[in-house]
């Protein structure tokens, strides 16, 4: 009994095992499969980007307090002397 439900699979893990089964066999390929995909990592972790976590936290406080406006439709943040510029993007 293979340690997977292939209902519960992704379309490409069910090609995967339908590619699989047709090559090599159905007791095999579900072995090398669940092996496969017990091998496969659980969750994935994000990376958080430097730069824009330095700009969350130098711009979030001023949001809060009221003293910047977001624009609605998008905005660009840009360094400028000694400050932080947000603009309306275009």
């Amino acid at each position: 009994m293979p340690s997977f439900e292939e209902k519960n699979l992704s379309k490409g893990h069910q090609r995967k095992l339908k590619a699989l089964r047709k090559s090599l066999g159905d007791e095999i390929a579900d072995d090398a499969f669940a092996k496969w995909h017990a091998a496969l990592p659980t969750k994935k972790e994000t990376q958080v980007d430097k730069n824009i976590q330095a700009m969350v936290e130098l711009v979030s406080p001023s949001v809060l307090a009221g003293t910047i406006r977001l624009p609605r439709g998008g905005y660009v943040i840009r360094r400028g002397r000694g400050k932080v510029i947000v603009e309306r993007a275009s």
